[in-house]
């Protein structure tokens, strides 16, 4: 097979043999290179990121049905940090949250401003456990080598939560398919171990009541809220249900907030781990998921519009730099972790109907 090999060597700021002793290179197109990695893949890999990084570049490593090809180029400049953004909106929150906590509480806060402080329960509880989400992923992204902001939370007055949740902003390519299950999953795992305490708290200080007392909406228990509820209000008896304390409210939503990060679709923490785990094929089965959702309407509207928004966000990922080392044992338990939490907090149908 005759050799593509770019002649223009001045422009690139390694030597091709450097590469030849990792590498048959079989052509160089611009910024890409050609070839086939030698045996074994993995340590020669390892041996090519250091040519390249003591060059000064970024590259990305993939398989093609030939052999594999490495793109590189120069990393972007590091964006400047305006914290005092992600300051004000995690201060907005706590207000609007301290808002909706104590209208919920039966303060009226506009009217009494001190009564503000009764939604101090709820507020706290929310903001602890999306905030150790976001956390999590911000010091595991950091620790990998990642370039990501800290969390930005979002202060909308939803009358139910009085926020829409944080995130954080990744600016720089994750390294490793492995980079990207623990980047993925450390949020939903240490949101919902955050979750899990919050839960027993909040159903501890919650109250049993004549069905005919209750008013709101009635929500559905994913597993292990139901499981909680049922070992610390065993037998509530026929025309009884459970009125919800704001903590234990505040600890429900932290764990619809995990299933919902836990779809593998798009940039979600579970359409990370799913493109770690099947690559390229991890498109079809974000199709998959979103067939399920909107038949899955039936049992709660929410659902479809899930989908359809996830479709309008766009079911594309972009790849990590090493897209050719595999996962190791501690990724492969770290899914099974991500699958284990996902049916644990997944549930069929979150809001019920509403009592008056």
């Amino acid at each position: 097979m005759p050799s593509e090999i770019d002649v223009a060597a001045e422009d690139r700021p390694f030597a091709i043999a450097q590469l030849s002793r990792h590498m048959e290179v079989t052509g160089i197109m611009g910024n890409r290179i050609i070839g086939r990695i030698n045996e074994p893949v993995t340590d020669n890999v390892a041996a090519l990121k250091k040519v390249f990084k003591a060059a000064g570049v970024v590259a990305y490593f993939e398989r093609t049905p030939d052999g594999h090809t490495i793109t590189y180029g120069y990393a972007p400049p590091k964006r400047k940090r305006r914290l005092w953004i992600n300051a004000l909106l995690f201060v907005l929150t706590i207000g609007t949250t301290l808002l909706v906590g104590s209208v919920n509480n039966g303060g009226n806060p506009f009217h009494h401003p001190l009564e503000l402080l009764l939604g101090w329960p709820f507020s706290l509880s929310i903001i602890l456990v999306l905030g150790s989400h976001e956390l999590a992923h911000y010091l595991t992204a950091r620790r990998l080598g990642v370039d990501a902001t800290l969390p930005y939370f979002l202060p909308v007055p939803h009358p139910m939560t009085g926020t829409m949740g944080a995130f954080i902003r990744i600016n720089s390519p994750v390294p490793t398919k492995s980079a990207l299950v623990r980047v993925g999953i450390s949020g939903p795992l240490v949101g919902f171990l955050v979750a899990l305490p919050v839960c027993i708290i909040g159903l501890l200080l919650s109250k049993p009541v004549e069905v005919s007392a209750t008013k709101g909406i009635q929500l559905g228990s994913p597993l292990i809220f139901w499981l909680i509820s049922e070992l610390l209000h065993r037998n509530l008896g026929p025309g009884k249900d459970l009125l919800l304390h704001p903590v234990a409210f505040a600890g429900w939503l932290g764990l619809f907030v995990t299933a919902l990060n836990l779809l593998p679709i798009g940039q979600l923490d579970g359409g990370h781990v799913a493109y770690a785990v099947f690559g390229k094929r991890w498109q079809k089965l974000s199709w998959i998921v979103i067939g399920v959702l909107a038949l899955m309407g039936f049992f709660w509207l929410g659902w479809p519009f899930w989908a359809m928004l996830s479709i309008i966000l766009g079911l594309r990922h972009p790849p990590p730099l090493d897209d050719l080392t595999p996962l190791d044992a501690v990724d492969w338990r770290l899914v099974a972790v991500a699958v284990l939490i996902m049916v644990l907090t997944f549930s069929p149908a979150p809001f019920g109907s509403v009592r008056f």
